[in-house]
């Protein structure tokens, strides 16, 4: 029961860690970094919301295999080394570990498909989508859930109406 017990509590800390880790890239690498043209993290702000902005979320960008050098190809490497620093964490805590992946593969998919389909961000992200769509897109940094918006305050009632 213990080792269950544990297992389960590791594995939601996990999930909340990847959430955090989510929303610090969210806000300070994509879109403070990113600011700036010409760094590696610009991808975010002047190809993948100049798009989605331009076709009502969608981007088609997302259709394509991901492993090209775009903004999509650019959000897989970034994953992959979350995951690849991640790794040795399966010998030492393995149930965290497993959140954490478990939080980016629900982060890549319901990103991925929120742009695909924008009446489904609407139903189910309608935090992401409001990051999008509405002017001045300074809270909802949050992708998969919007724990670390909810917990940090940063997401307003109205981005969820």
């Amino acid at each position: 029961m213990d080792v269950l017990l544990s297992s389960l509590l590791g594995f939601g800390v996990g999930l909340l860690a990847e959430n955090g880790g989510e929303w610090a890239v969210h806000k300070y690498l994509l879109h403070g970094w990113g600011s700036r043209r010409g760094s590696f993290w610009s991808y975010h702000l002047y190809e993948h919301h100049a798009v989605a902005a331009a076709n009502d979320m969608v981007d088609a960008g997302y259709r394509q295999w991901p492993l090209r050098w775009n903004a999509q190809g650019k959000e897989a490497l970034v994953l992959a080394v979350i995951l690849a620093l991640h790794l040795p964490l399966f010998w030492l805590a393995p149930a965290y570990a497993a959140g954490v992946y478990f939080g980016v593969a629900c982060y890549y998919q319901r990103h991925r498909r929120a742009h695909l389909d924008a009446d489904w961000a609407r139903r189910h992200l309608p935090w992401h989508y409001a990051h999008h769509m509405r002017p001045g897109r300074d809270d909802c940094w949050c992708v998969s859930w919007p724990w670390f918006d909810r917990l940090l305050r940063v997401l307003r009632r109205s981005a969820c109406s």
